[in-house]
């Protein structure tokens, strides 16, 4: 297996997605073994960390399990106006102390 050039550049941006993501190495390899990832999890790390080479289609493999589990991620949405739900009017107050329901509060 030679040096393939683009292997520090493309763990420094899997680290970047991980750690963006919030993914812990642990549930990176999970998903990377189930989808029959070769090297085990102490492997994966070291990879990680630029300690150890991994074949491309074993870094391949951590590229999609790590987009699989990105994409499984809820992620913050911007509200349409109709994500608002409308609340009932306020109950106005009757003269008994209790309330009458629908009637609004500033009605006369």
């Amino acid at each position: 297996m030679g040096f393939d050039p683009h292997e520090p550049e493309q763990r420094r941006r899997l680290r970047e997605a991980i750690k963006a993501a919030g993914i812990a190495v642990s549930e990176l390899w999970l998903k990377y073994f189930g989808m029959s990832g070769d090297a085990g999890e102490y492997e994966v790390e070291a990879y990680l960390q630029g300690l150890l080479s991994l074949p491309p289609v074993q870094r391949d493999l951590l590229a999609l399990a790590a987009n699989e589990l990105i994409d499984e991620r809820p992620r913050p949405r911007a509200p349409y106006s109709n994500d608002f739900a409308t609340d009932p009017a306020p109950a106005k107050k009757n003269d008994d102390g209790g309330s009458e329901p629908g009637a609004a509060a500033d009605a006369p």
